[in-house]
């Protein structure tokens, strides 16, 4: 699992007017540190927009778009949020890009109270700041970690057994628990590069191109759109080089014409169990996109509130990007804050067209 630290692009412009500016400090946006500073005549200092200092009366303050520029005119920074040094958001980040370190080097989970004393923050802070920088809680990374080291060992460990506590798990219990759900498959057939494990698939034609439907006895654990039938072959090769890959007989036709089906009418959903993978993060993520209702959309945004995450909005971008079974778990559903089409796994056009015919099925079943 790889966590990618929320430092999200400020959200004031450099072509912002003295207006915007001025909106910025009222709310002391921290988003809005690194785009301009202001400086105050009656006290001679300049400061982040976010800085929690008493608000200066409007005639004493003048902005500029750089510190440089600030310490031109003669003012010098502010001793109380250091806008010549790092921001709190950036400040944050690093603390927490050292307890997530202290982790991944750690045999055995770092007790909470540890990790925030390398952080330099308190237990209860840090945890929060944690979960709201990484979306995902101090427990949840470790035990990601400790899964992706089993996962990466298990293929030249002696055994599945030695790889588990080689990566920290002071029992199999634990580890078995979720095994399923972090691998797809089993630890062993995991070991083998899908050795043992079967895995029925038909790459066939639909109006949005060449599809590939992969199940295994869990249920679809692939839907994968595109051009061309060999490139979606060797994804699907690629992810379980050992696998027993077995064309799709009469039977599983049937799952393959569902599919279909609900790539030519996606407001319909699929009747079918699905194989999902993926972290503890990404399941929710997953979760909340099957909860928007067809015909709708919600944005990065949203969907990270709708989890309890909002700060996390990068990471829920990269779990829609993850997402291996399109359509059954419409990430087509999510677009900019702004309305706008944002990238798509299989294509923006692709993503445009699902879009509209969930809107004509909406119609349809309202004039009903």
């Amino acid at each position: 699992m790889t966590v990618a630290l929320d430092t999200a692009a400020p959200a004031i412009a450099a072509t912002d007017t003295d207006a915007d500016r001025w909106d910025a400090l009222r709310r002391r946006d921290p988003a809005a540190d690194g785009r301009f500073v202001y400086a105050v005549r009656s006290t001679g200092v300049y400061c982040r927009p976010s800085c929690a200092a008493r608000p200066a009366r409007p005639e004493n303050v003048v902005f500029y778009d750089t510190n440089a520029e600030a310490e031109r005119a003669g003012f010098r920074p502010c001793k109380r949020c250091r806008p010549d040094g790092q921001s709190q958001a950036e400040r944050r980040a690093d603390a927490i890009a050292r307890a997530c370190r202290l982790i991944d080097e750690a045999e055995e989970v770092p007790p909470l109270d540890r990790l925030a004393a390398a952080a330099g923050l308190s237990p209860h802070h840090f945890h929060r700041i944690f979960k709201q920088t990484t979306g995902v809680t101090p427990r949840a990374y470790a035990e990601a970690r400790r899964a992706a080291r089993v996962a990466g060992s298990l293929q030249e460990a002696g055994s599945v057994t030695e790889a588990i506590y080689e990566a920290g798990y002071g029992s199999s219990g634990r580890f078995y628990e979720t095994a399923g759900a972090r691998l797809g498959m089993t630890p062993t057939a995991y070991r083998r590069g899908g050795a043992g494990e079967a895995i029925r698939f038909a790459v066939g034609a639909c109006s949005l191109g060449s599809i590939l439907v992969a199940a295994t006895e869990r249920g679809v654990c692939a839907i994968l759109l595109g051009d061309d039938p060999e490139d979606l072959l060797r994804d699907l090769q690629d992810r379980f080089p050992k696998a027993e890959l077995i064309g799709g007989d009469t039977g599983f036709e049937a799952t393959v014409a569902q599919v279909v089906g609900l790539v030519e009418a996606p407001g319909t959903g699929l009747a079918l169990p699905l194989d999902i993978g993926g972290t503890a993060f990404q399941q929710r993520v997953w979760q909340a996109l099957r909860a928007i209702p067809a015909g709708r959309t919600a944005s990065y945004a949203e969907i990270a509130r709708a989890i309890g995450e909002p700060a996390a909005v990068r990471a829920v971008a990269r779990a829609c990007g993850a997402n291996p079974l399109a359509v059954a778990i419409p990430c087509h559903r999510v677009v900019r804050s702004d309305g706008g089409l944002s990238g798509y796994r299989w294509g923006v056009e692709r993503k445009r067209d699902l879009l509209e015919r969930e809107r004509v099925h909406d119609r349809k079943e309202l004039a009903r």
